[in-house]
């Protein structure tokens, strides 16, 4: 019986060798946190002062409102109980999103906060760009929230994925995987605890 004990607790030992390896690699990542500044830097569209008074006229909807300067002008951000509203301060009415050339002034004043890491927008799609130093950005222009992702951004979670058994492309198989895991583990550190203690079943 201590034979089979053995070669069990050996036989689980090598089929967790590459996720145990994995978690203990990038765990060292997580504490230490390397780059973790810079990938994770929250990135903001730059506030401008407001060249004149606005007068706002709330709507019985609205249920939050921010007026915000840009360097294209002012902007009135309101949350409602649907879907936030980008609205011109004046009329009130929806803002449509600034041509290719008025996005990219934009985002290259957003940008210029921190140029080692952004450099120069050098492409725009739609309400995507993406920098000189191959920085991603994304930006949504209901609520004016800018996103960033870099190469140590991607992996950063790439490394997050490896620690998390998250190997596969399925959400659910993911889970599967990872109950798997816990699971061997688990029989893994009883088999040990048998053999150390010598409990016979």
């Amino acid at each position: 019986m201590s034979i089979n004990t053995r070669k069990l607790h050996r036989l689980l030992g090598l089929v967790l060798l590459l996720p145990l390896c994995g978690w203990a690699l990038t765990g060292v990542v997580f504490f230490i946190k390397p780059g973790y500044q810079g990938a994770y830097e929250q990135l903001a569209i730059k506030a401008r002062p407001l060249a004149e008074r606005v007068e706002i006229r709330p709507e019985p909807h609205w249920r939050q409102v921010r007026l915000v300067g840009t360097v294209l002008g002012a902007h009135l951000l309101v949350t409602t109980e649907g879907p936030p509203l980008h609205l011109q301060p004046g009329s009130q009415q929806p803002l449509p999103p600034p041509d290719e050339a008025g996005l990219r002034r934009l985002l290259q004043d957003a940008v210029s906060v921190n140029p080692a890491r952004y450099g120069d927008i050098v492409a725009l799609e739609g309400n995507r760009a993406r920098t000189s130093t191959g920085v991603s950005l994304s930006l949504d222009w209901n609520t004016l929230g800018l996103r960033q992702e870099g190469r140590d951004t991607r992996l950063i979670n790439g490394l997050y994925r490896v620690h998390y058994l998250q190997w596969l492309p399925s959400a659910g198989a993911n889970r599967v995987l990872g109950l798997a895991g816990l699971a061997l583990l688990l029989a893994m550190a009883l088999v040990g605890l048998r053999l150390c203690f010598g409990w016979r079943g």
